[in-house]
């Protein structure tokens, strides 16, 4: 049992999968919370291995063990992951031209920094064709875009982001999907007091900044979406909980063409 630590929890886990060991992997905030309802206030490295081993046992019949995923699905993380890194860093050098601008710096700095805005586009556009063609050289991975770009609103930004996110992890439901990506919302009742539902924290911003724009094109053109557009109107939601419900049954309806392997159909009459 070992936790989840970004990628550094990867070259272990796939060393001890090879020497025959099972291997499980936890989710941190599951387990940091563990150790709270257990009374384990500080935080050292003997600590940390009682509680994994403590939330092992207690449970054991919720975890499912470890299992690599394709080589092809390895590799197009990696992809995926260095295109994000490079997108940030063109925003921060955008925005770094945008101060400079501002502030009437020197030809110099505007020139360097234009340079290096170039450049990030011309790797970011070969990154893709590079992802593109890694996509199209595996007969699953290109027949799985194929089915999400049936759906409206999908094209190959989002396309992208999906396949890379619905093969990342065995997920057990389209709502659990959607809670990974940190769509669902979270209720607080208690006794007479309710407060409005809000989105969970965390979960892959990314794919939500790449599904933002999608599902405000899928609000019209896409008949199911549109259809939850219109009963939520009805009810008096706000715009931005349309949104995101709409990227909710984005992923949801994603998850469902792959799992079920068959081309995006409306269900709205």
């Amino acid at each position: 049992m070992l936790e989840a630590t970004s990628v550094y929890h990867e070259h272990l886990t796939y060393a001890l999968y090879e020497a025959g060991i099972q291997v499980y992997v936890a989710n941190p905030a599951r387990t940091r919370d563990f150790a709270k309802s257990e009374g384990f206030l500080s935080k050292t490295d003997k600590m940390d291995s009682l509680v994994l081993a403590l939330y092992a046992k207690e449970k054991h019949e919720r975890l499912h063990r470890w299992q690599p995923e394709a080589p092809e699905i390895r590799q197009l993380r990696a992809l995926m992951r260095r295109l994000e890194a490079l997108e940030k860093d063109h925003q921060r050098e955008q925005n770094r031209l945008e101060k400079a601008e501002f502030a009437q710096s020197s030809d110099r700095v505007i020139t360097s920094i234009k340079e290096m805005i170039a450049a990030l586009e011309e790797e970011i556009r070969k990154l893709k064709q590079d992802i593109d063609d890694h996509i199209d050289g595996h007969p699953q991975l290109k027949k799985d875009r194929a089915l999400l770009r049936s759906i409206q609103g999908v094209g190959d930004v989002v396309s992208r982001e999906l396949l890379s996110l619905i093969h990342s992890r065995r997920f057990q439901s389209a709502k659990q999907c959607a809670a990974f990506v940190g769509l669902v919302p979270m209720h607080h009742e208690s006794g007479e007091s309710k407060k409005p539902a809000k989105r969970q924290r965390g979960g892959r911003s990314s794919v939500r900044g790449k599904l933002y724009m999608a599902a405000v094109t899928a609000c019209t053109h896409n008949r199911d979406i549109h259809a939850l557009r219109m009963r939520m109107e009805a009810r008096g939601k706000s715009g931005m909980a349309i949104v995101v419900a709409a990227m909710r049954k984005m992923v949801q309806i994603a998850y469902g063409v792959i799992k079920h392997q068959q081309a995006y159909t409306p269900q709205v009459a």
